[in-house]
């Protein structure tokens, strides 16, 4: 019986009575899975999930290649009341190992691939029972998955219960756990499926990664909310996205997809048939939005959100897409810009803080109290750390951050973790990491080095003794070595002196 304050029980809603109809299209196998198989698959593994001791509250990790049966874990874990934690696939071992001893899953689940790499890490850790999933949608999961009883009775959730906790960066290098609710994550699904017009009849270009806020909580939940279908695809290619463009209506995607699907061949005639471009997770350059527009006669969608969020703002279906902004508020949240001293709400035009508060917003951090009340309000709003802008006509500007985080290919990136894995090297006396515009990553690492005296190191050195500790996503573009870092009169490195000096390096 649908459960209008559970989240699996919502997605799950726009199917009853329609389980025939096609949920989504295997780019690699071109099977088609419909949403009675899917959703019975998904109960089948809610049972695998009780029966290795999950309790509602209960972690589910995963880091695991991009598949169908990671989705039906995703929804198996909600179903059973548990909180399902996504693990970017790059996270090496020593990552790892601080996400499952931070949040304590009762079950981690990994590649079939590397089971026996991260076994040790898991029993460090205390996680009682690991399983996997292969690229091939094999693995231990699977296998018991087929072996399971059919037929699942959702455990009841309330809006406020959790239902996922996804990992953003910490000031001080710690990665922090967002908290998001049923009712933050159902909410938001149903608000972008109405504001974007999603149906029934939409099939969604599905190539974003599904351990992340955009494809996973967004691309799709909206699908699953709207009973439309996916073609889901294990990465991004280019030339298979405008192949499948003439058969599909929708394409999500970050900054990087359409810079590289503008030099490919037939993108003018294969857009015809779509409806809607959506773009997030990084900045869109005007010079993007205007080229996609010329050669497609599509406006791109840019919209807003965050880890602890999910979208805020959009820009509208209907109307002006301006280029360079994120679009207005969505139904039911609201954007404050404050001054960054006093936490003052600024008139339109003026540049603060943006502030977000709505059903979207995350409840806490995982086991940080005092990271959780510096950034939320009593009042509710969440201080998001973005600079920004509100313009005369109500267009949200994004345009800086309070904080140092770069944002590489729709990822986030704290150089606190960087830095001091740097500093940590022989011979290395002091680094800072920044990020510098890339036209095709949004941003892209540099670390600026200083050496100690005397000491005969490269930067073929410093790749070397950090690369295995972080994700190649993290590791610096370039590496550069000075006397000295720029600092102000108390002492404080200028990271704003650093991405001038290196402003035009990736052009």
């Amino acid at each position: 019986m649908y459960q209008g304050n559970h989240l699996a029980e919502r997605l799950r809603a726009a199917s009853v009575g329609t389980g025939s109809r096609l949920f989504l299209r295997n780019h690699q196998t071109g099977e088609g899975v419909t949403y009675q198989a899917f959703f019975a698959n998904a109960e089948r593994v809610a049972n695998v999930l009780v029966a290795t001791g999950v309790s509602p509250g209960d972690r589910v990790a995963v880091q695991a290649p991009k598949t169908i049966a990671m989705l039906e874990l995703y929804v198996a874990t909600v179903l059973a009341g548990g909180v399902f934690l996504p693990l970017n696939t790059a996270y090496t071992p020593v990552e790892i190992s601080y996400f499952l001893s931070d949040a304590e899953p009762r079950v981690f689940v990994c590649d079939a691939e590397r089971e026996e790499q991260f076994s040790p890490v898991a029993k460090e850790a205390g996680v009682a029972k690991v399983l996997t999933i292969g690229a091939d949608e094999s693995g231990s999961l699977a296998e018991l998955r087929d072996a399971a009883a059919s037929g699942f009775k959702a455990v009841s959730r309330g809006p406020g219960d959790l239902a996922a906790i996804l990992y953003t960066s910490g000031t001080t290098g710690r990665s922090k756990g967002a908290m998001l609710t049923h009712q933050a994550l159902a909410s938001n699904a149903e608000t972008l499926k109405d504001a974007w017009r999603f149906s029934a009849d939409d099939v969604l270009i599905h190539a974003l990664p599904i351990f992340h806020t955009h494809g996973l909580f967004v691309a799709t939940n909206i699908t699953l909310m709207a009973g439309s279908s996916c073609i889901f695809m294990s990465n991004f290619n280019a030339d298979d996205i405008v192949s499948y463009m003439p058969q599909a209506t929708v394409l999500m995607g970050v900054p990087t997809f359409y810079v590289r699907l503008l030099d490919s061949k037939g993108l003018t005639e294969a857009s015809a048939n779509m409806r809607l471009f959506v773009s997030g997770s990084a900045p869109l350059l005007a010079e993007t939005h205007d080229q996609w527009r010329d050669l497609t006669g599509h406006a791109i969608l840019e919209r807003y959100g965050m880890t602890e969020t999910n979208m805020n703002t959009s820009n509208p279906y209907d109307g002006d897409r301006c280029a360079g902004t994120v679009g207005f508020p969505l139904p039911g949240i609201e954007v404050l810009v404050t001054d960054p001293a006093t936490g003052a709400p600024l008139p339109k035009g003026e540049t603060g803080v943006l502030e977000v508060r709505g059903p979207n917003v995350f409840v806490g951090y995982w086991d940080m109290p005092e990271k959780t009340a510096e950034e939320l309000r009593d009042n509710g709003f969440f201080i998001t750390g973005d600079l920004g802008r509100i313009d005369e006509d109500g267009y949200v500007h994004i345009v800086g951050r309070q904080k140092d985080l770069i944002i590489s290919g729709g990822y986030n990136i704290y150089p606190k973790e960087i830095e001091l894995l740097i500093d940590e090297l022989e011979g290395i006396n002091e680094s800072a990491v920044i990020g510098v515009s890339h036209p095709d990553f949004g941003e892209s690492v540099v670390a600026v080095v200083v050496a100690q005296s005397g000491a005969e190191t490269s930067s073929a050195d410093i790749m070397a003794g950090i690369k295995d500790d972080l994700a190649r996503f993290k590791q610096p573009k370039r590496i550069d070595f000075v006397e000295s870092l720029p600092r102000n009169a108390m002492g404080k490195v200028q990271k704003n002196v650093l991405r001038e000096m290196y402003a035009g390096t990736f052009r």
